[in-house]
């Protein structure tokens, strides 16, 4: 159609939004899991079992939370771009992992899944101009 044709023009712009609205999302998901206790941390970093991982979930929620939080930030600003797609893609896995384990079925991990899907991508893509990371 004639009034998409031009829309390619602004691949970056339409980065930027993405970034920008799931930086949000994820700063929005994440803050209130950082500034949750110890407790909520070890509830979280639980989910490590799903890959065989059983010792310091505390540490491993808190750095889910910081994950979450911390990459949402820093996909915004669009720095450390690739790695921050790394770390959420892999956060994001353990998360659908935690959700079929607990019996949720595809419907509950959906969403993990998803994201997951979109960040592998965007690794590949870049963070377009409109970022610190901009070559």
């Amino acid at each position: 159609m004639a009034i998409f044709e031009n829309l390619g023009k602004y691949k970056n712009l339409g980065l930027l939004l993405i970034r920008i609205g799931l930086g949000i999302m994820f700063i929005y998901h994440g803050v209130p899991k950082l500034a949750g206790e110890p407790e909520l941390w070890e509830k979280l970093g639980g989910a490590m079992k799903g890959v065989g991982i059983s010792f310091a979930p505390a540490f491993w929620g808190f750095m889910a939370a910081a994950t979450e939080t911390f990459g949402g930030l820093l996909l915004i600003i669009g720095l450390a771009f690739r790695p921050v797609c790394i770390l959420l893609v892999i956060n994001l896995l353990i998360a659908a992992l935690m959700h079929l384990g607990k019996g949720d079925g595809l419907q509950g991990a959906a969403h993990a899944i998803e994201d997951a899907i979109m960040f592998l991508g965007l690794l590949f893509i870049g963070p377009g101009i409109y970022s610190v990371d901009k070559k």
